[in-house]
């Protein structure tokens, strides 16, 4: 009976999203345990994404299911219960992203196996969001990204660049074969560092197992790409204090994000306990409060919806490599990444997830900031770029 009430409550909620119980729709769910209901109720995202590891509910398009949800806001009923008053709390108490914690995301998802990594990214390996405006493939379009990054710093050979969370330093090659810079790449993985060095041997990168508040030296530019998710709302004034001090008083720092239209402290539990460890997404006010006083905000772009598709051509590559990649991987890690994968790509298309990239400059570029246009790589065939120099 009980059980019986908890599913009435939750079937009403779906409504709204128009998603049935039972139906036929590939957004509708078929209930395999009808505890589910109980443990949805009480556990919020937290039960919703274990019920489906654990096989409770299956789901033709989980992505076109999580764009519903959060389209009509469904979700928004059943984030408070104890558990998500312990996270408000602990991430109010507790600095969640400090130095000492750290790594932790790096061995707990970026160390998960550069098999996985290699047979769901391309061959850059680039994690972050592609650019698709031209690109008809998962590499063109994060070429066309890489390449729009370097054009955005206005990136001319032999000027040196900070890479912070340089991943398995995808950039870091780029910037050095395409345009002759010189890179320093700070990663928290073990894997990303190692598989970062040997991709870019022979080029002037430098790829460094370190957390961001232990870099020295200054900087003709610094990139931020994917890696702002990991600071924490508590270390969002000193990860820009870091930047601005290492940056030279020329240069840009272009921040490539995924930010959230509202303010939090906490992060999707779900997400915190089987993707990212210590992760939360920033909101325009608090990246602004952080840059205040310290940058002048000199572009701010919005390409979420880029993120979608991508997201959706990685899971293609996965679920096309699962085959070989089951021998190394359970059947539960296998429905946790596919999970993973489509409710991101439902949080893009709902536009409840943006996905920025902002330029910053520490005191202004003198005249106007014009990035390199498309197609004139300025800096990597050594001439000036195309815009005015900032004040001296």
């Amino acid at each position: 009976m009980v059980t019986e009430s908890f599913k009435q409550r939750i079937q009403s909620s779906l409504a709204k999203a128009d998603i049935r119980i039972g139906g036929a729709r590939p957004w509708d769910l078929r209930v395999h345990n009808e505890q589910l209901y109980p443990r949805v109720f009480t556990q919020g995202a937290l039960g919703l994404g274990e019920a489906y590891m654990d096989g409770w509910w299956e789901c033709e398009r989980l992505d076109a299911f999580f764009y519903r949800i959060l389209d009509a806001e469904v979700d928004r009923g059943f984030r408070i219960n104890l558990r998500s008053v312990w996270a408000y709390l602990r991430a109010y108490i507790t600095n969640m992203q400090n130095s000492s914690r750290a790594y932790d995301v790096g061995r707990e998802h970026y160390d998960r196996g550069n098999d996985l990594y290699g047979a769901m990214l391309d061959d850059r390996l680039v994690y972050t969001g592609g650019d698709w405006h031209k690109a008809n493939t998962l590499s063109e379009a994060q070429e066309a990204k890489l390449d729009r990054v370097c054009r955005k710093l206005n990136l001319r050979a032999g000027q040196s660049v900070l890479d912070i969370g340089c991943g398995w330093a995808s950039f870091a090659r780029y910037a050095a074969e395409n345009y002759g810079a010189n890179v320093t790449g700070v990663t928290i993985s073990e894997e990303q560092a190692k598989l970062g060095r040997k991709r870019c041997e022979g080029l002037p990168v430098e790829i460094r197992l370190q957390d961001y508040r232990r870099v020295e030296g200054r900087f003709d530019h610094i990139v931020s790409l994917g890696m702002f998710e990991h600071v924490g709302y508590k270390n969002y004034n000193s990860f820009m204090q870091t930047a601005y001090n290492h940056l030279k008083r020329d240069g840009l720092f272009l921040l490539y994000c995924i930010g959230g239209n509202r303010s939090v402290r906490t992060s999707n539990p779900w997400t915190t306990k089987y993707i990212f460890p210590n992760s939360m997404i920033p909101s325009i006010r608090q990246i602004g409060d952080a840059i205040e006083k310290l940058f002048v905000m000199e572009q701010w772009d919005n390409v979420g919806c880029d993120y979608d598709r991508t997201l959706m051509a990685w899971h293609k590559n996965f679920e096309e490599a699962w085959p070989k990649l089951k021998n190394n991987y359970s059947e539960r890690f296998y429905r946790m990444w596919k999970y993973y994968l489509l409710s991101s790509a439902g949080g893009f298309r709902s536009r409840r997830l943006q996905l920025w990239q902002i330029v910053l400059s520490p005191h202004g570029v003198s005249g106007g900031y014009i990035p390199i246009p498309p197609h004139d790589r300025g800096g990597g065939a050594g001439k000036e770029p195309q815009r005015s120099k900032a004040t001296p």
